[in-house]
């Protein structure tokens, strides 16, 4: 353990002493501060059409109208955020020869991938953090239900985490950072949007599809519901990509 931890740290320590970090960290909070800006606004307008037609504000929910569209548009900011991440973990030590020392040192390959993903998780972490002061505004100055937002960020947690990993398994297989952020932008895409074919297949397709789109299994997170299925297909994805990152790795020190 003590050694994944070293190599976190490696990490992180990387990811500061370059722009990355401070880019995807602030990059993050400007577009989630956009969103959050422009549903503030369609809530309050929706309140105050709600409060002179029926009697009052109550018929309009926070939480469905402005928490729960705001976690899924957050989506779309780890599309462009994570591949940045990612991009360089494995590419730019096979571009400075730096991966011969790392496969040569007393490591396993798990532990050089764990420590990897540990690494990038945490900087996603600190992403995520800096949006909960937004949020901090409405249970100051409103009532929102806490448990859709506590499992909205456990949903967005875990779907960045499954970036995360196919990110590093991308970088492990090439040399050049802007391949792998390339490569790795569009098979998150994929993931993203292979849903909306799923309306033009037929019954059984259609399930196979919807099951496979990442969003679709953040949906029910940011209603507060945490069900088996979303949480093992994260998990799966996760656990997969991080096994194919070893058998990358692996391979590397056999050609090294």
């Amino acid at each position: 353990m003590s050694n994944i931890l070293a190599i976190a740290h490696k990490e992180l320590k990387s990811y500061f002493a370059s722009p990355i970090a401070y880019i995807v960290i602030g990059f993050s909070a400007i577009l989630f501060g956009w969103f959050f800006v422009n549903l503030l606004y369609y809530f309050d307008r929706m309140s105050l059409q709600a409060g002179i037609g029926q009697g009052g504000p109550e018929t309009v929910n926070v939480n469905e109208m402005l928490i729960s569209p705001l976690f899924l548009n957050v989506s779309v900011i780890l599309l462009f955020t994570l591949p940045m991440v990612t991009m360089r973990t494995y590419s730019e030590e096979k571009r400075s020869g730096t991966i011969e020392l790392l496969l040569t040192a007393p490591l396993t390959d798990f532990q050089i991938v764990m420590g990897k993903f540990l690494g990038g998780l945490v900087l996603y972490a600190v992403m995520l953090s800096v949006t909960v002061i937004h949020l901090g505004f409405l249970f100051a100055f409103g009532n929102p239900e806490w448990r859709p937002v506590v499992t909205g960020y456990l949903g967005l947690l875990l779907m960045g985490a499954c970036f995360l990993s196919l990110g590093l398994f991308i970088s492990s297989l090439t040399k050049n950072q802007i391949v792998a952020g390339m490569i790795t932008f569009a098979l998150f895409l994929m993931f993203w949007v292979i849903n909306w074919i799923s309306s033009f297949t037929g019954p059984t397709s259609q399930n196979v599809l919807n099951y496979l789109s990442i969003t679709e299994h953040l949906n029910d997170f940011t209603k507060g519901i945490i069900d088996t299925k979303h949480l093992v297909y994260y998990l799966s994805f996760i656990a997969f990509s991080l096994f194919l990152t070893v058998r990358a790795v692996d391979s590397e020190r056999w050609r090294g």
